[in-house]
Order: C-alpha cells, then sequence, then structure tokens
C-alpha cells in the first residue's frame, strides 16, 4: 500500500498564530508574512526529507525506531539503543518498501550508529549538517515513524526549537516525540540533519537528540563495524564526557564548587589543584554550583586546555587544565 503524503499545514498555523514562545526564537517571526515564510520553510523540509526517514524493525529483538538515509548507497544513520542486540535491521520507507540492512558500528555512549542497506542504491538521501552551531531558539524539524511504521500515513512532521546545548553531543528541544521516533532525524530549517532522536524525555516535548557532530568524529570506526561505549540515561555519566578530576562538595554560603578531593593523575593533579579550592570560575564563566561546573565541562572536549579560576585561603588563583575523558580516569579501558 502507498502511503499518503501529510503535511502539518493547518497545525502549524494554528500553532505559530496562538503561541507566544514562536515570537522569541532567534529568527523574527512578527507578522502575517514572516509566519508564511516560516510554514513554506517546514513543508519545503519535510517534502524533501520524508523519503529518506525510515522505519528499523528487528525480528530478533522485537525493537522498532527510526533512522535516516544519509548517502545514496543507503547509509543510515539511526540511535544506538534502537540497533542494540541487532545485527540486521528491516529497512521500511514511507510507502511501504522493505528491504534489509546490515548494522554497521555504534557509540552507546552518544548513542550513535549506522546501518548499511545491502542492495544497491541509489536510494533516496539527505546531506548532514552541523550541530555544534546550534543555539537555543533555532528552529528545527523532527520527523520519525511515531509507534513504529503505520502504512496509512507518512512519518509525522513536529515543528520546534532548540532548547538547550549539552551535555557532550547532546541538544535539547521542544519538538513532541513519543515511542518509535527514537533514531529519526532532526533537521534545520534547510533540510541538512543536524541530530538524531536519543531519549525522549518524560515531558514529549522535552527531548534528547545526539548532535550530528558526533557522528563525524567517530565515522570512521562506526563504519568500519566496531561498537563501543555504554549506553546510559544519565548524558554526565558518558564515559567520553570530559572531566578535570576531583571530587565536589558543598558548603552551605559559600559559591562555587569545593574542591574535596582530587584524583591522582588527574588534570587537577597536574595543575596543582588542592583539597579545599573553591573553584569559582572556568574559563571567565561563573561557577556557583557543582551542577553548573558539569554544564560547563559537557560543552567541551577531552584535551580542550581550560583556566580555572579558583580561590584558595582567601587568594583568587588562575590555573590551566587539560580536559581528559571520563573513562580515563574513572573506568578501566
Amino acid at each position: 500500500m502507498k502511503a499518503k503524503f501529510t503535511f502539518p499545514t493547518l497545525a502549524l498555523t494554528l500553532w505559530i498564530a496562538t503561541g507566544i514562545p514562536a515570537l522569541q526564537a532567534r529568527e523574527p517571526a512578527r507578522t502575517m508574512a514572516d509566519l508564511a515564510k516560516l510554514e513554506a520553510k517546514v513543508e519545503n523540509v519535510s517534502r524533501k526529507t520524508l523519503p529518506a526517514t525510515v522505519a528499523l524493525l528487528s525480528n530478533n529483538t522485537g525493537s522498532s525506531g527510526s533512522g535516516v538515509i544519509t548517502r545514496a548507497d543507503g547509509l543510515i544513520l539511526t540511535a544506538a539503543h534502537v540497533v542494540q542486540g541487532a545485527e540486521e535491521l528491516l529497512v521500511v520507507f514511507p510507502d511501504g518498501k522493505q528491504v534489509k540492512g546490515k548494522v554497521l558500528g555504534a557509540n552507546y555512549s552518544k548513542d550513535i550508529a549506522m546501518v548499511k542497506i545491502n542492495e544497491p542504491g541509489p536510494w533516496p538521501f539527505i546531506e548532514m549538517g552541523s550541530s555544534k552551531p546550534l543555539e537555543a531558539g533555532d528552529w528545527v524539524v523532527a520527523l520519525g515513524h511515531s509507534a513504529g511504521f503505520d502504512a496509512n500515513r507518512t512519518p509525522p512532521v513536529r515543528f520546534g526549537r532548540v532548547v538547550s546545548k549539552g551535555p557532550g553531543n547532546f541538544l535539547t528541544s521542544d519538538c513532541t516525540l513519543i515511542g518509535g521516533d527514537s533514531g529519526g532525524p532532526l533537521f534545520d530549517l534547510d533540510g541538512k540533519i543536524v541530530g538524531i532522536h536519543s531519549s525522549i524525555g518524560k515531558s514529549v516535548s522535552n527531548n534528547n537528540h545526539a548532535g550530528i557532530d558526533g557522528f563525524r568524529d567517530d565515522w570512521e570506526r562506526m563504519y568500519a563495524g566496531e561498537s563501543w561505549g555504554q549506553l546510559s540515561m544519565n548524558p554526565f555519566a558518558n564515559p567520553e564526557m570530559p572531566v578535570i578530576g576531583i571530587d565536589m562538595g558543598i558548603i552551605r554560603g559559600v559559591k562555587g564548587v569545593i574542591v574535596n578531593g582530587v584524583v591522582p593523575g588527574s588534570p587537577a593533579a597536574a595543575a596543582g589543584v588542592r583539597v579545599g579550592d573553591v573553584i569559582r570560575s572556568l574559563d571567565g564563566s561563573d561557577i556557583r554550583e557543582g551542577g553548573e561546573l558539569l554544564q560547563v565541562l559537557a560543552k567541551r572536549q577531552p584535551g580542550d586546555r581550560v583556566k580555572l579560576g579558583i580561590l584558595r585561603d582567601d587568594e583568587k588563583r588562575e590555573v590551566s587544565v587539560t580536559l581528559k575523558r571520563r573513562d580515563e580516569l574513572f573506568e578501566p579501558r
């Protein structure tokens, strides 16, 4: 059965016309002409990207998810948890066409994976964009086979904004997602892939996406069939998360992060950070408590050199620290 292509024209118009948040996004939408222009962009993205947005089904595990083809030879990008435990997947196109795909590699820490269609192409595909330049308020379009493949409709189109960046390669949007969308693509308004749906939040309109630049960093390893890392619902527990190597403490009334301990051989130890120091800033950004330190670190990469502003014996100091991966300090490799 050939699926019917539908677009969220009416729903999008009503959402924008009645939603104050739309006027607060980075691209101004102050007039009806602005709204019409924005609506046209979303519809163009939908038409362009729908043919390459596929459902992924595993007979072995019984799981289902989504993915997006990014090369004419049938290379599919998806989430690592969608392919977990499977060597082969059934790839289903929006028009109902079915082919088989081989699971290549995955980085479970970033929740990213690759699948390759077994049959020769060319297949419909979408180019990759870049996730690093994204900022809160950027318009994005999400597709995916919500609740699994449905021959009576194409993948629903969801429209929203980037809410926040980090930790690590992740970003958050307010696009509405449900089960089955995992592994599906997030697009910018040029119709390029900027993310892959990862964990779906408790609120269906607050969801995490793995940034597309994380794929570029691990491309060769995954394409060669290598899988590594640990899947965690807590991105801050990512083994590839950059760390400085301290035990954090809290003292009521003290602004900053108290150093309760310094891990031997850590970046902090190498920089001369001591127990009792209070970390007050990182690269000039004020640090008021441990959560803020984690958020700032999440936007850096292992190997980055950062400057810590610390308070020691009521004296302000600045030290340079070269970040390491979490698993280099806390987990055997």
